[in-house]
């Protein structure tokens, strides 16, 4: 019975975080009455989180001691934290669905038509008259898949080559410091300026080769001058994630490789990428996710079409944020906004599909090319 006794000794009643819970719920009540016009669900969380972790730090510091109720408090405010980051979080998946989601399935057809032939008429008919709602995302779904698989094309074999290059060739000489300092500045560049910069030296190129001709400058926009402008925010990301991916693969696993008399280069593709391609996989997601949402580079690089174009070296070329901004800025009707703000909102939830789905076939490459543990 004694020892029973000094195991729980100094501790808290279990039901403490309850009462704790109960406190400041009337407290946060009492004080959302008392003291605002109306009710605030915002106040009455924030003054209720306050009292509760005020109310466990000084419940530990009474019943137990100095140390344990300093732990309490820390415990209770990153957990708060953690709760606050998720609050835009789900804000955000909750509008998108509740918004884009009823649209999508009372008009699936969004997903298999583009803009061709809608005009202001149409959107007017929908609002007013009850039409069936006309117009689809197509082109800038197949414009966003089209743009975003050329980037990526262009960036990844980049990225990767360049991180191989720094972590096992460079020895922090000057040329490898030189290149990890360019790089960080890219990373913070605006894409606004990615943008500009590849429409800048595609028309200097266009002007060298064909000509300064009207005709000539206008096939500057295209899909492809879209990905080179991704592809100079994408570059940096791949290679800082890969580069420090590739730092933490153990030198022991390349000394014994080489050990066994196996060159530089196989024992690169075989042993320092195999064991780091879990983190190269996640690294490679975040910068398909950064370009995938990208607005301000396209618009200025690829311009904005209302049909679907499947050549990204042809032509003007949609993307579905580009679509999305267009949708609410310049709606199709502007005396019926409506229609437009649905079709916005149908594009927005097939946008965070996309980028989810390519956070699930990163994991999948990630788990299907990580090392093999024998048992």
């Amino acid at each position: 019975m004694k020892r029973l006794d000094s195991l729980t000794a100094n501790r808290k009643p279990s039901w403490s975080w309850m009462a704790a819970a109960a406190g400041a719920a009337i407290f946060a009540l009492l004080i959302n009455l008392f003291f605002f016009e109306s009710f605030s669900i915002v106040g009455f969380l924030l003054i209720g989180a306050a009292a509760y972790i005020l109310a466990m730090y000084v419940t530990s510091r009474v019943l137990e001691d100095r140390l344990k109720a300093r732990d309490e408090l820390w415990r209770h405010l990153v957990w708060t934290a953690f709760l606050i980051a998720l609050v835009p979080l789900i804000s955000v998946v909750w509008s998108v669905l509740s918004q884009g989601l009823p649209t999508l399935l009372s008009h699936p057809g969004l997903l298999t038509t583009d803009m061709q032939g809608v005009v202001g008429a149409t959107d007017i008919a929908t609002q007013t008259e009850g039409e069936p709602l006309q117009g689809g995302i197509l082109h800038g779904l197949v414009g966003t898949l089209m743009i975003t698989l050329l980037a990526s094309v262009i960036s990844i074999p980049v990225g990767l080559f360049a991180s191989i290059y720094l972590v096992e060739y460079a020895n922090r000489n000057k040329f490898s410091r030189a290149i990890r300092f360019f790089v960080d500045v890219m990373t913070g560049i605006p894409s606004i300026v990615a943008g500009l910069f590849a429409f800048a030296g595609l028309t200097l190129l266009i002007e060298l080769t064909v000509g300064s001709s009207p005709q000539a400058l206008q096939s500057v926009k295209t899909g492809f001058a879209a990905a080179l402008a991704l592809s100079v925010l994408m570059i940096p990301v791949v290679v800082r994630s890969t580069e420090e991916m590739l730092g933490v693969v153990a030198d022991e696993l390349r000394e014994a490789s080489y050990a066994l008399g196996v060159r530089k280069w196989r024992t690169i593709m075989k042993v320092v990428l195999p064991t780091a391609m879990s983190g190269i996989a996640s690294g490679v997601t975040l910068a398909i996710a950064r370009v995938t949402g990208e607005t301000a580079p396209i618009l200025v690089t690829a311009g904005y079409a209302a049909t679907t174009n499947w050549n990204p070296f042809s032509e003007w070329m949609t993307a579905l944020p580009v679509f999305i901004y267009r949708q609410l800025t310049n709606p199709t009707a502007p005396a019926a906004g409506d229609p437009s703000t649905a079709r916005a909102w149908a594009g927005a939830l097939v946008l965070i599909v996309i980028v989810m789905g390519l956070n699930l076939i990163a994991r999948v490459i990630a788990k299907k090319f990580a090392p093999k543990t024998g048992k």
